[in-house]
């Protein structure tokens, strides 16, 4: 299950690496938080948007979600318009819980 429901058929490639990248994390919460944000912007983002989200996709995936969800404080580097907006979307975590529960087969 990966999650996509936008075609990446009419995006440039610097997008379709992006938001492949975005739901191919590693860790299956990263990819519902960082995926399902790519999906729903990334169409509309500028170059200056795409340096800035690259930037947040450096950082290791244990330390995004500490600090996504609010288990730990993020650091001042992170404290940026694009990392806020992460931040602030609030993924849909539904498919994994029914997937961990057996009710999604």
């Amino acid at each position: 299950m990966t999650g996509l429901k936008r075609s990446s058929a009419d995006l440039d490639p610097r997008r379709r690496r992006i938001l492949f990248r975005c739901w191919h994390r590693g860790i299956r919460e990263m990819d519902l938080m960082l995926g399902q944000f790519a999906e729903q912007e990334i169409a509309d983002m500028s170059d200056a948007d795409l340096d800035a989200l690259e930037l947040v996709m450096k950082e290791e995936d244990n330390d995004l979600v500490k600090w996504i969800t609010g288990a730990d404080v993020w650091p001042e580097r992170m404290d940026t318009p694009m990392f806020r907006r992460i931040a602030a979307l609030r993924p849909d975590f539904d498919p994994v819980t029914m997937e961990l529960s057996g009710k999604l087969k």
